[in-house]
């Protein structure tokens, strides 16, 4: 072995070749890059192993990106340590306009054996998976509501205006199914439009009955039941959250996952003067628009619905309390806030991220081992 028993590896990562640089143990450790590697688990396997003969132990990092976590679940199958680097929070210089694969391996490996990265959580194999299928679920919800205005564009702008009431009801479908148009062209595109909706429906559906099939057979299953018992927090948002967070053991206070899920105001203080700004409105999008939404039943006085005592049925009592107590709480919360004059948005906003503190509790108290 060398004077230095322990090195820390970096990959910048790519779609056909890594770059790989090492800083050795230690403050007066070398830092210098290895080469390219290709992007296969053989070549991969081959420097990691090469590396791994030379250094005691290999701390490996790379950056969250389009590759996946496949490198970081093979280096730990190895036997070495690897971190996954959220790349928002890698300290950059200002001065710094040249940007190569060499330079930015070199630098995460610097930085790594520094303690200067902060590492996001990577999932399981099934969790992933699961994910997966809740973002394609979703995708396909946006999907099916862009056509659907595409579809109302097109009949605005030739002054077909629905006016019996909400969209897309049964009501609304017979008056769709009515309209006709003088010109071919303008049939064709209408009958397209309403094809495509269609379509899209079906696999929104399809995704829907997927989603409930898998969902049961997930060791967060238990965890998606017990989210369940918050008002609002329906099967979708139950399993976007937990798809999304994850083990909601990893935050150490409510606060943190608050602030993980951008639910917290920005600040800019210096001195003995205060400002704070909006939401940050940073971390997991998905998760925070779930919470939001549920939030907003939250604008009725308290009450156990008949839908919510199904979802009850067969829970912990410590998690139906959490969950009682919750309840009481952002309900009265709503009407104090909305009755000193803060905006709808506003309340919601602070609704979500008291919900995300008592769904932090019912995790805790329900997590798989």
């Amino acid at each position: 072995m060398g004077e230095f028993s322990e090195a820390f590896v970096a990959f910048d990562v790519a779609k056909k070749k890594h770059a790989v640089a090492i800083a050795e143990g230690g403050r007066t450790g070398e830092v210098r890059f290895v080469g390219e590697v290709e992007n296969s688990p053989a070549a991969i396997e081959r420097t990691i192993k090469k590396l791994g003969k030379k250094y005691d132990r290999l701390h490996v990092c790379f950056e969250a990106g389009p590759t996946g976590y496949g490198l970081c679940r093979q280096v730990r199958d190895l036997g070495h340590d690897c971190m996954v680097v959220a790349p928002a929070l890698i300290p950059k210089r200002p001065g710094e306009h040249v940007k190569t694969n060499r330079r930015d391996a070199v630098t995460l490996a610097r930085l790594h054996r520094a303690g200067e990265l902060t590492g996001v959580w990577v999932p399981d194999v099934v969790h992933e998976a699961v994910r997966d299928l809740v973002r394609a679920r979703e995708a396909a919800a946006d999907d099916l509501r862009r056509k659907r205005q595409q579809l109302l564009s097109f009949l605005l702008r030739h002054g077909r205006i629905y006016e019996n009431g909400g969209h897309w009801t049964l009501a609304h479908r017979r008056w769709l199914a009515r309209q006709s148009f003088e010109h071919t062209a303008q049939q064709i595109v209408f009958q397209e439009k309403i094809d495509a909706i269609e379509d899209a429906a079906q696999r929104l559906h399809r995704l829907d009955e997927q989603l409930r099939a898998v969902v049961p057979t997930w060791s967060m299953a238990r965890v998606v039941e017990a989210y369940q018992a918050m008002r609002g927090a329906s099967f979708l948002v139950a399993v976007i959250f937990a798809a999304e967070i994850g083990d909601v053991r990893r935050f150490d206070t409510p606060p943190q996952l608050m602030a993980f899920l951008g639910l917290v105001p920005g600040e800019r203080s210096t001195g003995d003067t205060v400002r704070r700004s909006s939401l940050t409105l940073a971390g997991n999008r998905r998760a925070r628009r779930a919470l939001v939404e549920a939030a907003w039943t939250y604008r009725y006085p308290a009450r156990v619905s008949e839908a919510l005592r199904v979802r009850l049925e067969g829970l912990p009592k410590a998690v139906r309390d959490i969950a009682w107590k919750g309840q009481v709480r952002l309900c009265a919360r709503y009407r104090r806030l909305s009755a000193t004059g803060k905006k709808p948005p506003v309340v919601v906003a602070a609704i979500a991220r008291e919900m995300a503190a008592f769904l932090w509790a019912i995790g805790r108290e329900v997590a798989p081992s």
